[in-house]
């Protein structure tokens, strides 16, 4: 027998965003499932809003939302008339005209769901979770696939429902999105979580625990790479936009400075910024990867 899960240990309350962050294979879908009622654990103790969610019945099943990334929508159907049949299964049920024009799902309400691009069908998914007015929701990737207007719509739409009191336990594998969204994070590997805190003290203790910086600048593109002593590396992540790693101390900022006034470059913006959540996610990947 392999052990998924071994020791994993989280919390999440009322009014915030807890996100659950982990690579492939990780444990993090587990202990979704888990947590949700879909699977039954080997051990330990889950509760949903004070009780099990594997025994639960129906009372318990209509104070919950879950969306899933992959699968649970029929493909033959109109997202219209699966929302009224959604909506038909709960005794309080939000408005689901108002939610379907909301995110943008009365655009496409005629169109079956196997036509569906990947942000339509994620809009739908999402819909569905929240047409019950769930006082848990279980959202997994729910900005996956969305155009700039349709994710911050979404983004809006979280805030609304923290704000409500719901409790949102979120996946992603988008960073950005993670720590543009989330109260409180854990962050899993191998089964346990490894890490935990707001966005704020993970971030701040990788950058204590390093001591560095990432500066960010643009200029003019396809400028050589210097040799830097006190610094990382230079590299240019898109034409004319440079970073630089590893700023540790004064004289490593010093050391780029001297190089823009050696070459007469005048950089048309200048940002040095901390570590942030994918930083951390990714060190505690890689070093997983090393063990």
């Amino acid at each position: 027998m392999v052990r998924v899960l071994n020791g994993i240990s989280l919390t999440a309350h009322a009014g915030a965003v807890t996100t659950l962050l982990g690579s492939n294979g990780a444990g993090k879908s587990t202990t979704l499932g888990c947590a949700q009622g879909l699977l039954k654990p080997d051990g330990g103790t889950v509760r949903l809003l004070g009780q099990d969610p594997y025994s639960g019945g129906s009372t318990l099943r209509s104070r919950v939302g879950v969306m899933l990334q992959d699968g649970g929508l029929p493909p033959s159907v109109k997202p219209m008339a699966l929302l009224r049949h959604v909506e038909g299964m709960y005794s309080h049920p939000v408005n689901v005209d108002a939610l379907a024009q909301r995110l943008g799902i009365d655009s496409f309400a005629h169109t079956t769901i196997r036509r569906l691009s990947g942000g339509q069908r994620q809009r739908v998914g999402l819909a569905a979770a929240l047409v019950g007015n769930p006082e848990v929701v279980f959202l997994d990737e729910p900005s996956a696939g969305l155009d700039p207007q349709s994710r911050q719509t979404v983004f809006d739409l979280i805030a609304e429902l923290r704000e409500r009191g719901l409790c949102i336990v979120l996946t992603t594998h988008l960073m950005e999105d993670a720590q543009r969204l989330s109260d409180y994070v854990y962050i899993i590997d191998n089964g346990r979580n490894v890490a935990q805190g707001t966005v704020a003290e993970l971030t701040a203790e990788a950058t204590t625990a390093t001591d560095s910086r990432t500066l960010f600048f643009t200029a003019t593109p396809g400028l050589p790479a210097p040799e830097l002593r006190d610094a990382g590396s230079l590299v240019e992540e898109a034409a004319g936009q440079y970073r630089v790693d590893g700023i540790r101390s004064p004289a490593a900022l010093a050391e780029i400075t001297s190089w823009w006034a050696e070459r007469g470059i005048l950089p048309t913006s200048i940002t040095m910024e901390p570590k942030n959540l994918e930083d951390v996610f990714l060190d505690i990947a890689e070093g997983g990867a090393r063990g």
